[in-house]
């Protein structure tokens, strides 16, 4: 039997270095009010990276640069289909005060244990633990 081919999405995992270290941005889904990294469908004619970026935006206000190369991949499954999500890293240069769906989540920097804490999807707590290792500064992740 043939299974239909997962769903594409990607994420992004929002960090910024300040004097007291490394944060991250972490944000509300909109169902639940548990915290999540900004995370859709990757768009047509758009690379997964890019596509990650656009939410980030759209769901936390933030534009930043985006690397190229994902930190990890994970899979889950919603409404009888299965998500394939690449998660990419995403060093925030601007903060907006108003974004689109601002009214709907909340937004909140954090450092790496309490982002950890708060963050359930265990290969996104991976990246955030890479991140925080490597202040950053990542060459190529680890596959």
């Amino acid at each position: 039997m043939l299974r239909p081919r997962p769903v594409e999405q990607s994420c992004v995992v929002p960090y910024r270095m300040t004097e007291t270290g490394m944060e991250f941005a972490l944000i509300t889904s909109r169902n639940t009010g548990r915290w999540i990294v900004p995370k859709g469908t990757v768009e047509p004619n758009m690379t997964p990276a890019a596509s990650a970026a656009k939410e980030a935006l759209e769901e936390a206000g933030l534009l930043g640069e985006t690397g190229t190369e994902p930190l990890g991949e994970y899979f889950y499954s919603k409404f009888g289909r299965v998500y394939r999500v690449e998660i990419y890293p995403l060093l925030v240069t601007r903060e907006l005060d108003d974004w689109d769906e601002k009214r709907f989540r909340k937004r909140e920097w954090v450092g790496a244990a309490d982002a950890l804490f708060r963050i359930t999807e265990t290969l996104v707590q991976d990246a955030i633990r890479l991140l925080a290792e490597t202040d950053g500064h990542i060459a190529s992740p680890p596959r």
